[in-house]
């Protein structure tokens, strides 16, 4: 059994978005009226590409290329205030990459200015960021201080250097503790790290010790991500592909979640762990950022999805019904072509790659997006939202509870939610609520993209 599919960061995929013609955002900014909104800036700039990494993310741009860009992310900025709804406003801006943290410090000031000065912010709105080790250091870190940072993702992946070597990564542990360190001193309200398991060679000892030597740095929350090698990535080309083993990661995951609730940690989601001194719990989207543009975004309300805009180029816009992204690309010379195509652009309003959900895939995404993640999804807010029956829609959710991955548990609001075993077999249990539709799209990308 191969436990791990696919990560159900978001719903659809990116590789089901296709071309869209005559569609203008300012006939979908009405979902983004009232407050709670997320915003999201991605700035796709690294310093190296990680071995296992398809994100949209460009290496060896120089600060003139850098300029440019945030250039246009000021025209991109300036032209939705004058869009947006007068009752909009975000409670919580998300800086994800690439490498933020790689740019200059006037760049990044440059950035959270525009924001402020453009955006309707809330009154106490979050700022999410992304960083690594080798961009973090003592200006930085007093940088984002200043601009408010909440919450600080740092993506360490292990504290073994020869697994660091491994996957690609140009830190070493060394500078993954030093920069842990000033993190973990700077008074975030929260700083998170990220590692991997599922190595070829890596250990449950290994691993163990690259969470122990985190716990040195008492981190408020902590994500495990199996390794993943996806199509056109540094790994695969080394054909390294091929020694990954699912009963080996999930031997790792067992160890490794288990290891972090005996000491303090509360499991979120398959990935998410926070401390259970930090009191409650909040609930969201199951990603610190590493995985893909955007994935930080808290997307739940009451009774459905959180709508989500996107700045710069490679972020995805929720939008109600509409999803909307630049065409998705993992080679540096076609992301750079869209770079290009992004900087050129002259009116904002007029998006062309995207998808339209049906009433189907809205009700899909819905369970994707709360099914995987603790305390489950809600019978009574699924009735609400959709004016139906949750186990009548998606029958399948019967024959998890039967093998006993799913539970039923609460008295007012009855929520269904993953057990201990369910949690370990997300990106197992997840790619079985996509659609035939939506699968056959990705199917036809990967072909087209092989």
């Amino acid at each position: 059994m191969n436990r791990y599919i696919q990560y159900m960061y978001s719903y659809p995929h990116k590789t089901a978005y296709r071309a869209l013609e005559n569609v203008n955002l300012r006939d979908y900014f009405f979902n983004l009226e009232g407050e709670g909104h997320s915003l999201y800036l991605h700035l796709p700039f690294c310093e190296s590409k990680c071995g296992y990494c398809n994100l949209f993310s460009v290496t060896d741009c120089s600060q003139i290329q850098m300029d440019n860009y945030i250039d246009a992310v000021l025209r991109q900025v300036k032209q939705y205030k004058e869009m947006l709804p007068h009752s909009s406003s975000f409670d919580e801006l998300v800086i994800g990459g690439g490498t933020p943290l790689l740019l200059e410090n006037g760049q990044i000031a440059r950035v959270f200015e525009a924001v402020g000065t453009y955006m309707p912010m809330g009154a106490d709105y979050k700022v999410i960021i992304e960083t690594a080790p080798n961009q973090t250091n003592q200006e930085k870190v007093k940088l984002l201080k200043e601009f408010g940072v909440t919450r600080v993702s740092m993506g360490i992946q292990s504290f073994d250097n020869g697994e660091l070597r491994w996957l690609g990564r140009n830190h070493d542990s060394e500078c993954a503790g030093e920069a842990a360190c000033l993190l973990s001193n700077a008074g975030f309200e929260c700083v998170n790290f990220d590692f991997i398991y599922g190595l070829p060679g890596q250990t449950k000892e290994s691993l163990i010790h690259s969470l122990r030597t985190a716990f040195s740095y008492a981190p408020d929350e902590i994500f495990l991500y199996p390794l993943y090698i996806k199509h056109g990535v540094w790994l695969e080309r080394e054909g390294r592909k091929e020694l990954l083993d699912s009963d080996h990661a999930y031997a790792l995951y067992q160890c490794g979640s288990e290891y972090l609730r005996e000491n303090g940690y509360a499991q979120i989601s398959m990935r998410r762990f926070v401390r259970k001194s930090l009191g409650s719990l909040s609930r969201e989207n199951e990603s610190s950022g590493k995985e893909l543009p955007g994935n930080m975004l808290p997307e739940f309300n009451e009774c459905g999805l959180k709508s989500a805009l996107s700045l710069g180029c490679g972020g995805r816009s929720y939008l109600g019904r509409l999803h909307t992204c630049t065409p998705y690309r993992t080679t540096r010379s076609a992301a750079l072509e869209e770079i290009g195509r992004y900087q050129r652009t002259e009116d904002f309003s007029f998006v062309t790659n995207g998808i339209l959900l049906s009433d189907d895939e809205m009700k899909r995404r819905y369970v994707i997006k709360h099914l995987l993640i603790l305390p489950g999804i809600s019978k009574q807010a699924y009735r609400k939202a959709f004016q139906a029956d949750l186990l009548e829609d998606f029958p399948i959710i019967k024959d998890w509870m039967g093998q006993g991955w799913l539970e039923e548990h609460g008295s007012g609001q009855v929520y269904i939610g993953l057990t201990v075993e369910g949690l370990g077999l997300s990106d197992y249990i997840g790619p079985q609520l996509i659609s035939e539709e939506i699968r056959k799209k990705m199917l036809e990308w990967e072909r087209e993209n092989a």
